[in-house]
């Protein structure tokens, strides 16, 4: 299969991978200027940049490019280190570059209210494939939402059965009441989703918390989820709220340590409050 439709079933897989490729060289290689190599997530590959030491620490540097989300240059000068010379060069200075493939990165929004709506463009403006689900169908419909991949309108137990996040899709609860959140959230602390956004007080969070771990949902679980949603920028309006929600959602997708991350801290805090049986 040629390696550029290797990279789509990948992405449709929901895996991910990197792509090495001969930016530049200089002198004698065993290969050729823009030869690639896409090394998956589970370490097979799919073409050649030369083979021999090179490709090994091709290979190693592409699982730590797949890892942190972010590419890489790697520049060998052949001629002067020895490891090199396994027979297969010859001398010379080879330059690659290591880009990150990827999964597409799916939205499930349960609610379709004016925060869904609004959470629903900041996504689709920052390259999410967004999913909607609400019980309502004057609400959850193609003309509010006309580039949604899917827009489920029907009961949310029903819809819920239908889906099958995986660890490139994040989850934002914002539905109309405490009741549907708290049956959305009880599965989504099921799937491997990689965020868990639930909006609403620090009450409603620690009552929603309660009634979960007395169903048995370990507190792990509940560990995993930001709530309330969204970084903690001053947000009153719907418009805010979305774009506090997105930049939260943002900086996880792209490993931003330099933003405070609210999950553990605010989760733990719940969790801590329900231990203690305060509020």
């Amino acid at each position: 299969m040629d390696i550029f439709e290797e990279i789509v079933e990948l992405r449709r897989a929901g895996r991910r991978g990197s792509l090495a490729t001969i930016v530049h060289a200089r002198g004698s290689i065993p290969s050729f200027e823009s030869a690639k190599m896409l090394v998956r997530d589970d370490g097979t590959i799919a073409g050649t940049i030369g083979g021999g030491c090179v490709e090994a620490e091709v290979w190693q540097a592409a699982r730590e490019v797949m890892e942190e989300e972010k590419p890489r240059n790697l520049t060998f000068n052949l001629n002067h280190d020895p490891k090199y010379d396994s027979g297969l060069v010859c001398g010379g200075t080879l330059e690659i570059y290591l880009e990150p493939i990827l999964p597409v990165q799916t939205l499930y929004i349960f609610g379709a209210g004016h925060v869904a709506h609004n959470v629903y463009r900041a996504a689709r403006m920052t390259g999410f494939e967004v999913v909607i689900i609400d019980d309502r169908e004057s609400y959850a419909n193609r003309e509010r939402f006309p580039e949604a991949k899917d827009v489920y309108a029907e009961d949310f137990e029903q819809s819920l059965s239908q889906l099958a996040p995986n660890q490139s899709s994040y989850i934002v609860i914002v539905t109309r009441g405490h009741r549907d959140d708290m049956r959305v959230l009880r599965w989504a602390v099921e799937t491997p989703a990689r965020y868990i956004g639930m909006i609403g007080s620090q009450r409603k969070v620690i009552t929603t918390y309660r009634q979960l771990e007395s169903e048995g949902t370990a507190p792990e679980k509940l560990a995993r989820v930001y709530a309330p949603v969204g970084l903690d920028i001053g947000a009153i309006t719907p418009e805010e709220i979305a774009i506090a929600i997105m930049a939260e959602i943002i900086a996880i997708r792209r490993c931003a340590d330099s933003v405070p991350h609210k999950r553990s801290r605010k989760a733990m805090e719940m969790l801590e409050q329900h231990s203690g049986g305060t509020e």
